[in-house]
C-alpha cells in the first residue's frame, strides 16, 4: 500500500463527507488517498439499523452540484412538502416546511448517497480508495499512520502530507489531536435513543402513506418518524428514553413492545409486519453532541463534518452541514493555495460558531417536533411567521426556512430570527396599545 509518491491529501473515511471532499480536492488538481475501515459498501452491502435517513436541503444541494452530482442524486431523493402529524387517535394533520412549493426537503437513503459519492469520485483521476483499512496510530510530526487490514491483520506505513479526519463523530485522527497542547474536547450522550424500524410497500407496489411527507408520531418527550425510500418503503426511527417510562429498556419481551406499539402508535402496528423482529434484530443507537477546537494542525492536519461538530440529527442539517464544510475548506484552500495553515484557520475561525449554533437549535428541534408541533401556542407562532412573511418577503422568514432553505451561515440565520421576532413583538406592542388608546376613548 506504500505509494510511490505521496498524495498531496490524505483522507480519513470514505462515508459521506470523505469522498465529496476527495472530489473537491480533485478538481483543483489535487491527487487524493481515501481510507476507510469499513468493507466497500457497494459490494459488501451496509449494515442495517443504524442508517437514519438523510433530508437534503440547500446546502448539501450547492455542494453536490459544484461537483456534478446534483441530477444524479435528486433522482434517487423523494421530496418531503412538510410534516405529517399522527395523533394517537389517528387524526392527520400536515404543516408545510416552506413557503412555496420548491421549498422542500429531500429524503435519500444514506447508503444510495454513499454508494453514489464512491462511485462518481473513483471515477475521476487522482482519486484512490483503500477499503479495510484501520487506523492504529498517527504521528503528526512525522506524518505517518500506521494502518491495519482488517482481513489480512497486516501493518503498513502510510506516509501523508496533509491529513483530512472526515472518519465521523468517534474519529481516530481527532483523539490523536486530542494529546496536543490546548485542545479543548466536549462530548455529550442525551438520554434518548433511537432504533430502525420499517414500513414496507403495500402489496400493490404503493406507499402506505403520503410519500411527500415526513411522517412525525410525537408524543411528548418520544416519537416516532418516517421518511420514504424509492422502493415505496419507509425507514421509520423511533426516539424514546433510554430509561423509565415509555423508555428501551421497558420493551424486553415481544408482547410488551406490541402492547407498546397499539397504545401508542396504532396505525402504525398493521403497515409494519416485521416490527417485532426489526426492533429486536436492529441495535438501539445512542446520539451525540460533539465540540472542539482548534479542528486543525498546523498544515498537516484538518477535521470536517462529525469529526469536528458532530450533532443530534433533529435539524435534519448533519449531511448538510459536513457538505457544507467541504464547500467552504475548498474556498479557502484555493484562497490560500501556497499556505495551508493560513487556509485552514481562516475555515475553522469563520465556522465554528455556526456549528456550535447548529447543535444548540438542533437539539431544540427534539423537543419541538416531538412535543411542540401539538400545541395551539406553536401554531399561532407558525401562523404569526407566516403572515409576516406574507407581508414582508423579503425581511421576514421562519428559521427552519432561513437553515433548510438558504446558505445563511447558522449563526447568522438565528440572529436574523430574533430581530424578527423583537420587532414583531414591538409592533404586536403597539397593536396593543392603540387599541387599549381607542377602548379608553370610547369610555369617555
Amino acid at each position: 500500500m506504500m505509494t510511490d509518491t505521496v498524495p498531496d491529501f490524505t483522507i480519513l473515511g470514505a462515508g459521506l463527507a470523505g469522498p465529496l471532499m476527495a472530489l473537491y480536492l480533485a478538481q483543483e488538481g489535487y491527487r487524493v488517498d481515501v481510507y476507510e475501515k469499513r468493507p466497500d459498501p457497494r459490494t459488501n452491502g451496509v449494515a442495517q439499523g443504524k442508517s437514519i435517513n438523510l433530508a437534503l436541503s440547500k446546502r448539501a444541494l450547492f455542494a453536490l452540484e459544484e461537483v456534478g452530482l446534483v441530477d444524479e442524486v435528486m433522482q434517487q431523493a423523494i421530496p418531503m412538502r412538510g410534516r405529517m402529524l399522527h395523533s394517537q387517535t389517528g387524526k392527520l394533520s400536515f404543516q408545510t416546511y416552506g413557503i412555496n412549493d420548491q421549498e422542500v426537503l429531500n429524503s435519500i437513503s444514506r447508503s444510495l448517497l454513499n454508494i453514489t459519492l464512491l462511485k462518481a469520485a473513483e471515477k475521476v483521476n487522482g482519486i484512490r480508495f483503500f477499503f479495510d483499512q484501520q487506523v492504529e496510530k498517527i504521528n503528526l510530526q512525522e506524518k505517518s499512520c500506521q494502518l491495519a487490514d482488517s482481513n489480512s491483520k497486516q501493518q503498513e506505513l502510510v506516509q501523508f502530507q496533509t491529513l483530512v479526519g472526515a472518519d465521523g463523530a468517534f474519529s481516530v485522527l481527532r483523539y490523536h489531536m486530542q494529546k496536543l497542547d490546548r485542545f479543548n474536547y466536549e462530548q455529550y450522550f442525551i438520554d434518548h435513543g433511537y432504533k430502525e424500524l420499517v414500513i414496507p410497500a403495500q402489496a400493490n407496489g404503493e406507499f402506505a402513506l403520503d410519500k411527500n411527507a415526513l411522517h412525525i408520531w410525537p408524543r411528548g418527550d418520544f416519537m416516532l418518524i418516517a421518511l420514504p425510500n424509492l422502493d415505496s418503503s419507509f425507514t421509520c426511527t423511533l426516539f424514546a428514553p433510554f430509561q423509565g417510562k415509555n423508555s428501551f429498556s421497558s420493551l424486553t419481551q415481544a408482547q410488551e413492545v406490541e402492547d407498546y406499539f397499539k397504545t401508542l402508535f396504532p396505525d402504525v402496528l398493521p403497515l409494519a409486519p416485521t416490527l417485532i423482529s426489526d426492533f429486536f434484530n436492529n441495535p438501539t443507537g445512542s446520539l451525540v453532541s460533539i465540540k472542539c477546537y482548534p479542528w486543525s494542525y498546523q498544515d498537516q492536519a484538518i477535521l470536517i463534518g462529525d469529526a469536528c461538530h458532530a450533532t443530534v440529527p433533529f435539524y435534519g442539517q448533519g449531511i448538510n452541514a459536513g457538505f457544507e464544510d467541504c464547500t467552504l475548506l475548498t474556498q479557502f484552500i484555493k484562497k490560500h493555495s501556497d499556505d495551508l495553515e493560513l487556509a485552514f484557520q481562516e475555515y475553522q475561525l469563520s465556522r465554528k460558531v455556526d456549528t456550535d449554533t447548529l447543535a444548540e437549535i438542533s437539539f431544540s428541534n427534539y423537543i419541538e417536533m416531538r412535543d411542540s408541533v401539538r400545541s395551539p401556542l406553536f401554531l399561532a407562532r407558525r401562523l404569526i411567521e407566516n403572515l409576516f412573511h406574507k407581508l414582508f418577503p423579503q425581511r421576514f422568514y421562519p428559521l427552519h426556512s432561513i437553515v433548510s432553505f438558504t446558505r445563511t451561515p447558522y449563526s447568522q440565520a438565528v440572529q436574523h430570527v430574533r430581530n424578527q421576532y423583537s420587532i414583531i413583538g414591538l409592533a404586536l406592542s403597539i397593536a396593543l396599545l392603540v387599541g387599549f388608546v381607542k377602548v379608553l376613548k370610547t369610555l369617555h
